[in-house]
């Protein structure tokens, strides 16, 4: 009798076999299906949150230096520059590189120098989308340059791309290289990319915010001199702006039915827009200019006239700042008493010119010329030498 240990045992069939790498082919089929839709889920999960921080970035960026426009800045240097639907510039003193200095919002020791102050004029830069160039004069404060940068913010077509609707936020800080903020941006449909509000004041006196008619944009502060007296009415309707609402779609860069987009939008207030500094208009100007007065020839080259010249007043810039208009008198030589005002010019400059063409062939003239401030006192009267007219 034959040990059961020996007993021969029966092996799987081929038909088992089959069928058992039939199963197992559906297991790891619905496996790697599995893993792909949840690598899929993963990919695109990652999309859409590198996506809105991408979007939450902008608008950070945005606001936290679009609230500090106008802070810091002089009376002088415009608070809001340029505003459209894609392009906002403005000054405010951003930040300094000096330890120390309180009057920057910011303290940035890697800053260059060439991006905590004012530009001058022989550094102008050219407004996006524009042939304007800014600055149109120097901010001076006495002899030092104002401490106020200009920053533009704009969005542009994204040219590194195949896409014809996407578009990048650009910075820039006065005239170095401008930076990219963010990408794989789209312009919200129906919405502007810069949405602005301005003050209003109702029938009653009421204050109120409206926002500002796309059609009517863009707007530029034109008057170099902010505040002057020249600085009115449509001139300086960019001075009623309060608040900007930044609208803009971002998406993950996808094509089809794998992108994905998001549409944001936040309203900034501007709180330093449209406060001054307080002027005492207390002492007398102090006018200590010399003034010119030159027989000279008009544009036409043949109508004589006289051309007064004299630089601004101390207290206009610095010390009170409280100058706001220059008058000048003109009297005959043969005279002595000045009499009444012949004119007067609205302040806002650095140097003045006043051609004068009510003048009469041989008659020889004296000029004089006062700054007058709020109060309204007037400094004493400069006086030019005799001019003889031929």
């Amino acid at each position: 009798m034959k040990s059961p240990l020996l007993r021969l045992r029966a092996g799987m069939t081929l038909i088992e076999m089959m069928v058992a790498l039939l199963i197992f082919s559906f297991v790891t089929a619905g496996a790697m299906l599995l893993l792909k839709a949840e690598s899929q889920a993963f990919s695109l999960g990652s999309e859409r949150v590198a996506m809105y921080q991408n979007g939450r970035f902008a608008i950070n960026e945005m606001e936290k230096d679009l609230r500090t426009s106008g802070a810091g800045a002089p009376d002088i240097q415009p608070q809001l520059v340029y505003i459209a639907d894609s392009v906002i510039v403005f000054n405010a003193n951003y930040w300094t590189n000096t330890l120390g200095d309180v009057e920057a919002v910011y303290y940035n020791p890697d800053a260059p120098d060439s991006a905590v102050a004012a530009m001058r004029t022989s550094s102008k830069i050219t407004i996006p989308f524009t042939a304007t160039l800014y600055p149109d004069t120097n901010y001076m404060l006495g002899a030092a340059n104002s401490a106020s940068e200009t920053i533009v913010f704009w969005f542009a077509r994204d040219t590194s791309t195949a896409r014809t609707d996407d578009f990048t936020l650009w910075r820039r800080v006065n005239n170095i290289e401008p930076e990219i903020v963010a990408s794989n941006l789209l312009k919200t449909s129906g919405r502007a990319f810069f949405e602005y509000f301005k003050v209003s004041s109702t029938a009653g006196g009421v204050q109120s915010m409206s926002q500002v008619a796309a059609n009517v944009l863009p707007w530029r502060h034109t008057r170099p001199i902010h505040l002057a007296i020249n600085d009115t009415g449509t001139f300086a309707r960019i001075d009623s702006i309060r608040a900007v609402r930044i609208n803009f779609t971002v998406t993950n860069g996808q094509a089809g039915t794998t992108e994905r987009t998001r549409a944001l939008s936040r309203l900034i207030r501007l709180p330093n827009l449209g406060l001054v500094n307080t002027r005492s208009c207390g002492d007398l100007p102090i006018f200590a200019s010399t003034v010119t007065a030159a027989n000279s020839f008009a544009s036409d080259s043949v109508t004589r006239i006289v051309r007064v010249t004299f630089s601004r007043s101390v207290d206009e810039i610095t010390g009170e700042r409280d100058v706001d208009r220059y008058v000048i008198w003109r009297r005959p030589s043969t005279e002595t008493d000045w009499g009444d005002p012949y004119v007067v010019l609205p302040g806002g400059s650095a140097t003045y010119v006043y051609s004068d063409p009510g003048i009469v062939s041989g008659i020889s003239y004296y000029y004089a010329v006062a700054a007058q401030d709020c109060t309204p006192s007037m400094s004493p009267m400069r006086a030019s030498a005799m001019v003889t007219i031929p």
